[in-house]
């Protein structure tokens, strides 16, 4: 056999042994050229095939063209909601006692929309209240936590409410301080809407026997990450934190009975009771939380926040219950 023969039977061995290629050793190696970041490997020496395919012929080594095109991942699909028919309540609308199947259907729209309204029952409830306050928050409508007909009238327009950073991680959270309202994403999707309130932005001093100190309550613009979290109440010198889920100094999202229409809290982002062992649950350790409306906006990409001030002691969640009584 001469030795154009031998190349070719060694070419056609390489060639039908390639499939077989790319773990040695319980390490992975590099294919096509190119290292497990992404970047042109250069091949070290007396490794793999880099010393005998360089005195192959270069022709007889030269990968055939694809017949077919290469395969790509599917696009992440993104939700929608489609319009729908206004809700049929007479002139005033559906206010808090209102039951019947008008409710039932608000219910049901607002859940579509991605706001907690509570037990599909058909009763104007607390939660549903809150949730008819959130969609006005996050529409800008009044603030009345009443289905009037405006209120009924978007509602049945409206789609899913569009991201306040769109260039972010496709899971975080984003907090608009003018609307008072809390978006939720998770892989792409919009989870949640909550009514929030945050730092009403006047001057405070904590109680003295406390030790707290006097600052001004405002909640920070910016590129945050969720850096610690607690499970139940956590007492500080400034009041009770359900759930707190922190993400810059001691300022947290957390659970709180005051969710009124307009920012009144120390700085921290309060969410109803009922969604804090949610949100709680939802955000995980380093989600981004992007805070809009402040003097700082938020860039894609945050950045660690510090350390919380030692000025809170820690409630077991046992005595969760004895302490809201």
């Amino acid at each position: 056999m001469n030795r154009q023969a031998r190349t070719r039977v060694l070419v056609a061995s390489l060639v039908a042994t390639a499939p077989l290629l790319g773990c040695v050793e319980d390490r992975l190696v590099p294919i096509a050229g190119t290292s497990s970041a992404g970047r042109p490997a250069a091949p070290a020496a007396g490794e793999g095939l880099a010393a005998p395919l360089a005195t192959l012929d270069t022709a007889a080594t030269t990968a055939p063209e694809a017949t077919e095109p290469p395969s790509t991942a599917p696009a992440t699909p993104v939700d929608a909601v489609a319009p729908a028919d206004v809700i049929s309540a007479g002139p005033k609308g559906l206010a808090v006692g209102a039951k019947g199947d008008a409710v039932t259907a608000l219910e049901g729209r607002l859940s579509a929309l991605r706001f907690n309204a509570g037990s599909s029952d058909g009763a104007y409830d607390a939660k549903l209240t809150m949730a008819v306050m959130a969609f006005q928050k996050q529409q800008e409508l009044p603030r009345t936590g009443r289905a009037d007909p405006t209120t009924l009238a978007r509602l049945a327009a409206t789609g899913l409410g569009a991201p306040m950073v769109a260039t972010g991680e496709a899971t975080r959270v984003e907090i608009d301080l003018k609307r008072q309202v809390a978006q939720f994403w998770k892989d792409g999707r919009l989870l949640r809407v909550i009514a929030v309130s945050t730092g009403n932005g006047r001057p405070y001093c904590a109680p003295k026997d406390k030790g707290g100190p006097c600052d001004v309550a405002i909640t920070p613009g910016g590129s945050y990450r969720a850096d610690r979290k607690i499970k139940g109440l956590r007492e500080s010198a400034l009041g009770s934190l359900y759930d707190p889920v922190y993400f810059y100094g001691g300022i947290a999202i957390h659970g709180s009975p005051s969710i009124p229409s307009t920012p009144a809290s120390h700085g921290c982002v309060r969410v109803p009771m009922w969604e804090s062992g949610w949100v709680h649950g939802t955000v995980a350790i380093g989600d981004p939380v992007y805070v809009v409306g402040g003097k700082v906006a938020p860039v894609p990409f945050g950045s660690t926040a510090p350390v919380e001030a030692l000025d809170e002691v820690t409630v077991s969640p046992t005595g969760l219950e004895a302490a809201a009584a």
